[in-house]
């Protein structure tokens, strides 16, 4: 008897495995067949399909991850749209053993974020690729949980709390005593980027937990509190940490059902870290209890601490941590690589530089410690126009996504011309190609490769084709104190320093991880202006 059975557990193993073959191949071919039928049913037409070049499309699934890790990611899903046609703006993706769909055009958009959202959400897989990092908070929560992580972050964005220019005035002064100009005026060839992301982590610590950590000036940071049952944190790798953190998510991300392939004990690292520092804040204000107010600033106002607004509907460490870690991610990466596309294109541009500044004098004037008034800075349209246009061109978050949580449609894509809609069954996902939408020369103009910040002057409406926060439900709260902060900044330089030169001859290079910085850095020199008082 025994030998019998292990001659038949072999065989019992084959044959399971060909049952199980057989068995997902009969549910796909079926599947299919629904689909169709529920496609006619609805009107649809299907949308071109991208060529494989391998039965699972892993050719292009690697070819994908080889042009991410070439910092070339976003052009290379322009450029896969544009060889099907550039007049094909949706097509369809098999990777591996499931169908996507990627978009670049607007109604599309459209219907994911507005006018169908209650059809899509962030997709199930994003969430759990995320979540070791984030944990579940605003950014990876999905229905009645995200609506409650909106409710509960989203009063305290009010204008009167990101208006404040305090915060950006002392950490603006901290940055810029980092540049120092020789005796000719000149200062050294030197890397912006890292010294606005070091201004973008101090601003939003300070504005999240009422304690900057002070990256750029670590002579600044004063002692932390001691919090019982925690060793102090590393503030000094914490940037670092953000980073190798944020590409570990990107690279499961892309892995898309398959995330839980990619993990490793530095990734384990990272997280750990990133909220050993936010617990400890969490921590400090639970155990101040209502004894932990908010510190009064020198005009008698009370300090504004976004935690301690947090504290006052929930208690819950865990929450708290998450949310707050949210928002502390998207406030550093977004204000640092916008800051640093805009200085980016201003050298490789002087004759914008030059407009720039001259108006900047005009209506600021040329003291680098004049009082600026929010007012003065909404009421600046030239600096809104050319950061609308380092968004344009650069495209800070180059990519999205929705997943299809009932069957449902796209209103575009399908037939001979693009003009019908498609289906799409419930569980895919959809890819919105932001950089490939925001180069479209049939939108922009044929001029569409050039930074040229004039084009917003020329009356132009926009909807759809351009959301550098995202748009409808969920789109970013912190876009208003992100704005506030970049043209501070922008007015700050412009006062200070009366040319900005290009050290960077090469092309440009689309670093990809979430969201999409310079993979070559700032590198330029500056020039102290000479008419500053």
């Amino acid at each position: 008897m025994t030998f019998n059975m292990r001659l038949l557990s072999p065989f019992s193993f084959l044959l399971g495995l060909v049952v199980l073959v057989a068995y997902k191949v009969f549910s796909s071919i079926r599947e299919k067949r629904r689909q169709h039928a529920e496609a006619a049913r609805r009107g649809c037409s299907p949308c071109p399909v991208l060529p494989r070049k391998d039965l699972f499309g892993i050719t292009q699934f690697r070819e994908s991850i080889r042009a991410t890790r070439a910092d070339r990611g976003p052009k290379y899903v322009a450029e896969k749209l544009d060889s099907m046609s550039k007049d094909i703006h949706t097509i369809q993706v098999r990777v591996l053993d499931y169908d996507l769909n990627v978009t670049r055009d607007p109604e599309n958009v459209r219907a994911c974020f507005s006018s169908q959202s209650n059809d899509f959400d962030i997709g199930v897989h994003r969430t759990q690729s995320w979540k070791p990092l984030l944990g579940v908070g605003i950014f990876t929560s999905q229905g009645e949980a995200w609506k409650h992580s909106r409710a509960l972050v989203r009063p305290q964005f009010a204008k009167e709390q990101v208006s404040d220019l305090d915060l950006a005035e002392r950490h603006t002064r901290d940055l810029t005593n980092k540049i120092r100009a020789g005796s000719d005026g000149w200062t050294e060839t030197m890397d912006l980027q890292p010294l606005f992301y070091n201004f973008a982590l101090d601003t939003v610590t300070e504005f999240l937990f009422g304690y900057s950590v002070h990256a750029q000036n670590p002579d600044a940071r004063a002692a932390l509190p001691t919090v019982r049952g925690f060793d102090e944190p590393n503030l000094l790798e914490l940037g670092v940490n953000f980073d190798k953190g944020k590409r570990w998510i990107e690279e499961r991300g892309a892995f898309y059902k398959w995330y839980w392939l990619i993990s490793s004990k530095d990734f384990d690292y990272r997280c750990r870290e990133i909220h050993k520092l936010v617990d400890w804040f969490v921590y400090c204000r639970l155990q101040g209890g209502a004894k932990n107010t908010d510190p009064t600033l020198p005009d008698g106002r009370k300090k504004f601490i976004l935690l301690h607004e947090l504290a006052k509907d929930t208690q819950d460490p865990l929450e708290l941590r998450n949310e707050s870690l949210s928002l502390l991610f998207a406030g550093r990466d977004t204000v640092g690589a916008l800051l640093g596309w805009v200085f980016y294109f201003l050298a490789r541009h002087p004759h914008v530089y030059s407009k720039l500044r001259s108006i900047v004098l005009d209506q600021f004037g040329s003291s680098p410690t004049s009082e600026i008034s929010f007012q003065q800075l909404k009421a600046c349209s030239y600096i809104t126009h050319v950061i609308n246009e380092t968004f344009r061109v650069a495209a800070v978050i180059p990519l999205n996504e929705r997943v299809a949580v009932r069957d449902t449609t796209l209103p575009r894509g399908g037939g001979p011309d693009g003009s019908r809609p498609i289906f799409i069954p419930k569980g895919r996902q959809v890819l919105i190609a932001t950089y490939a939408m925001q180069h479209r020369a049939d939108i922009w103009g044929e001029d569409v490769e050039e930074f040229r910040p004039e084009r917003w002057e020329e009356g132009r409406k926009v909807g759809f084709e351009f959301i550098p926060f995202g748009a409808g439900t969920r789109s970013c709260l912190g876009q208003q104190f992100s704005h506030t902060e970049t043209d501070y900044i922008i007015v700050r330089f412009c006062q200070r320093f009366d040319r900005i030169e290009n050290m960077d001859p090469g092309p440009i290079r689309l670093c990809h991880a979430i969201e999409n910085r310079s993979g070559s850095g700032v590198q330029v020199r500056l020039h102290e202006a000479e008419d500053k008082s």
